[in-house]
């Protein structure tokens, strides 16, 4: 039984390695940061469509209902470990603060899961619930597969499938009430002048002044592998996966030495029986 296990484990970690290498080898595509920004800057200013996706309760809703406000919106997958639910409790803390300011009945916010069909209204209504967000005037909703292409489009989302989930780019639209995007903003951390300024702007009527260049956007925004620090003003590297990976790798060794330790002592043992039992016979 232990040869058994333990040659399943070392069959487990020679297979995981060839895999890790195959992958890296495959030449998969990847999120290029700088024109995953342009298409997002080429959306400042465009009409959404009227799509239509579900709600947490599985009906249909379209989004010229949410017109006549200003709206948020984010894109989100519900298989994210990590960065989806860090930037969604981020923007759930400045909304929190927007909404002690500037009032609930202000503005809305949607956070739409575009990996389908696994973000499921029930799937985005227990991430919502897994996470504490149950804000009045704040919906998470599923659009159907076949829209997902169209609505990244007109909101300037880009996103690649990886081996690992996704890489996308982290923003938040800003929407005015006629249903135009009005602003990006990006970042896995908000601070609340970035989203708070652009809605008091459009509940005034006020003009928004763009004061940001692409080259100063990249310096600010954060896809997947490294976390701008606002701070410091630096990126410093996320090292949770690592650590997750790090951890299960010295498990594994772990188990495996206690194991071979545990086989090498019953040899051990059975050979002292067994000349015990031929100086006996003697």
């Amino acid at each position: 039984m232990i040869h058994r296990v333990v040659i399943t484990f070392l069959l487990w970690i020679m297979l995981g390695g060839f895999g890790l290498a195959a992958t890296e080898g495959t030449g998969l595509p990847i999120l290029d940061q700088s024109a995953a920004l342009q298409v997002s800057q080429a959306a400042v200013g465009r009409s959404i469509g009227d799509f239509s996706l579900f709600d947490r309760e599985g009906r249909s809703v379209k989004l010229s209902a949410y017109r006549g406000k200003p709206l948020l919106v984010s894109f989100i997958y519900t298989g994210c470990f990590q960065v989806c639910p860090a930037t969604t409790r981020a923007l759930q803390k400045v909304v929190e603060d927007i909404q002690d300011g500037l009032g609930r009945d202000k503005f809305k916010v949607i956070s739409i899961g575009f990996n389908q069909p696994a973000d499921s209204p029930q799937a985005l209504k227990s991430f919502a619930a897994q996470y504490g967000i149950n804000q009045p005037n704040w919906e998470f909703l599923s659009p159907p597969a076949a829209i997902v292409a169209d609505l990244a489009r007109d909101f300037g989302f880009s996103f690649v499938a990886t081996p690992a989930g996704f890489d996308h780019i982290l923003q938040v639209s800003i929407v005015d009430g006629q249903g135009r995007i009005y602003r990006q903003v990006y970042g896995e951390a908000f601070s609340g002048d970035s989203l708070m300024v652009p809605l008091k702007q459009l509940i005034a009527g006020a003009p928004v002044a763009d004061d940001t260049s692409l080259a100063a956007i990249i310096e600010r925004v954060r896809i997947l592998c490294s976390v701008y620090d606002p701070l410091t003003g630096t990126y410093r590297v996320s090292y949770g996966l690592a650590l997750e990976i790090a951890g299960g790798v010295t498990f594994l060794l772990w188990f495996i030495w206690f194991f071979l330790s545990e086989w090498l002592a019953r040899r051990r043992s059975g050979r002292r029986g067994r000349a015990g039992g031929n100086v006996n016979s003697a």
